[in-house]
Formats: structure tokens, sequence, C-alpha cells
């Protein structure tokens, strides 16, 4: 990748690192499943000048389901019950071993390094679990597990589609999430606290919802798919690795966020076991010892 690139990629993944940060300080303001469809029905916009892509209406809402419905309403719910923004990235990015357990039921057989990440990444997660209490609750774990798993399923969903443009598809996705979601929230959360939570809402929370659907959603994605169109996916997608350090970092600075012993090593397994998934690490291995060994 030139330099332009890889610091593109960096952006793209500061972005989604800060939007947990903007996802806490926007459950302040909205409940998390308004919070969700208005997220996507600002993520919409584009679709006023944006062709639908050609894929069947009942594969794009089985993508927006899983991907954005499912996800994020289950993602906000999670952090809603107090789950801190950096423990629920990591919990989130569980989707890529879920992604390969999933992959078995359309018939994908996973390499050993996939196997050999998929079970370190669990086995981070059983740490994580047995972190429960006070921060972290039974129910917050639960909920954020659950949006890694319909995260994972969205991308098995994916595979059916062919080649399409990422921006429109994007947008049209938005589109389709934010209707169902803003009618669970009407229904679930009630339409006085979804009309008090819009009359009431804080600037701040108004600037954490435009950066979850301008930022977050549009523009990031638009940067990621930019890349993932001009170089191989297994260039680009290790630069995701970056998004749950980054927002335990952003975590631990701006909400004091703390990891005890057994919670960071969780954690650290976790990342690990994303990085053997996502890292051709046997090639670099390959290279490695090709260029200092005998010639």
């Amino acid at each position: 990748m030139p330099p332009a690139h890889i610091v593109l990629a960096l952006i793209v993944a500061v972005i989604w690192g800060f939007n947990f940060a903007a996802i806490r300080i926007g459950l302040e303001s909205f409940p998390p499943l308004l919070l969700t469809g208005l997220r996507f029905l600002i993520a919409a916009v584009p679709v006023l000048w944006l062709a639908r892509p050609a894929v069947p209406w009942p594969l794009m809402l089985a993508i927006a389901g899983s991907w954005y419905v499912a996800q994020f309403a289950l993602l906000f719910s999670a952090m809603a019950t107090g789950l801190a923004p950096g423990i629920a990235a990591v919990l989130d990015h569980m989707q890529a071993p879920f992604t390969i357990l999933f992959a078995l039921a359309i018939g994908e057989r996973p390499t050993r390094r996939q196997v050999a990440g998929m079970l370190t990444a669990l086995a981070g997660l059983g740490l994580v679990g047995l972190s429960i209490g006070g921060d972290v609750t039974a129910t917050g774990f639960v909920l954020a597990v659950g949006a890694g798993a319909s995260w994972a399923l969205g991308n098995v969903i994916y595979k059916r589609v062919r080649a399409v443009e990422m921006s429109p598809m994007i947008a049209w996705l938005s589109l389709v999430a934010a209707l169902p979601s803003l009618g669970l929230s009407v229904a679930a959360e009630g339409p006085m606290r979804v009309l008090a939570a819009l009359a009431s809402a804080s600037w701040a929370g108004w600037v954490a919802l435009a950066y979850l659907g301008i930022a977050a959603t549009l523009l990031a994605w638009w940067m990621w798919a930019y890349l993932l169109a001009r170089h191989p996916a297994s260039t680009v997608a290790p630069f995701a690795l970056l998004v749950p350090v980054i927002s335990a970092i952003v975590s631990f600075l701006a909400f004091d966020e703390r990891f005890g012993p057994l919670r960071f090593s969780g954690m650290a397994l976790i990342v690990g076991g994303l990085a053997i998934v996502a890292l051709p690490l046997h090639t670099v291995w390959q290279r490695l010892h090709g260029a200092t060994g005998p010639r």
C-alpha cells in the first residue's frame, strides 16, 4: 500500500475507534433503539441521489437486519446497561471467530490458522466472561457478544451479494435498517420516551449522533470500500485490529475505564486471536526467514 493509503486506513481505524466513545455519549441523550434508528436515518440521506444497488430486496433485508438492526440494537443496549466502550469494542469484534463458525454452515472449511485464531479468541472471551461484575454485567456481556454474532451472521449472508459499489449499498442498507429500528424504538421504548429524548437531547448527544451517522457510517465505510477496491482484503483487513485497541485507550483516557488482570488477559487473547485470523503471519515469517537466512 502506498503511504497515502496507509494513512487513509489509519484514519478509518481512528474513526471507528472513537465510535464507541460517541455511542456512550449518545446514549446519555437517546435510548438505544432510538439511537440506532436515528444513526441509520442520517446515513440513509444519500439514497436521495444514489440508485439502489441491484440486490434483491429479501437479501437487502437480511443483511440490514443482521449487520445493522440486530448488531447495533444489541451493542447499544449493552452499552446502555453500563458496558464500557473499551470492552464493548473488543466483544463486538468477536465477529471474526463467529464468522468462521457460521461459515461452516455453508460448507466453508477453516484453515488451521483460522481455527487457532478462533480458539484463542474464544479462550479470551471465556476469561472476560469470568470477570463479569461491577462495570460488566452479565446482561451487557451477553448483549455485546450477541452483537458480534449478528455482525458475523451478516458477513456470511453478504457472501451472496455480487460485486456492487459500497457507497450506495451502505446508504440503502441504512435506509432499510432505519425504518424497523425506529419502529422498534416506538414500540419498545415508548412514544413518550422517544419524544422526550428528541426534545431534551443535549448538544453533545446531537454531535455524537452526527458522528455515528456521518463519520462512522458514511465516511469511514466509503474510505474502507475505496481501499478494498484497490488492495487485497488481506492487506486492508488487519487495520481493523486497531479499532478495539484505540477504543480501549480512548475509554481509559476519557471515561477512566479500568481493566483488571483477568479482563485485560481476556481482551489481549481476543485481539491476539483476531490477529492470528487476519494477519498472514506464516507468510511474514517465511519472508523474514528468507531475508535473514542463507542465500
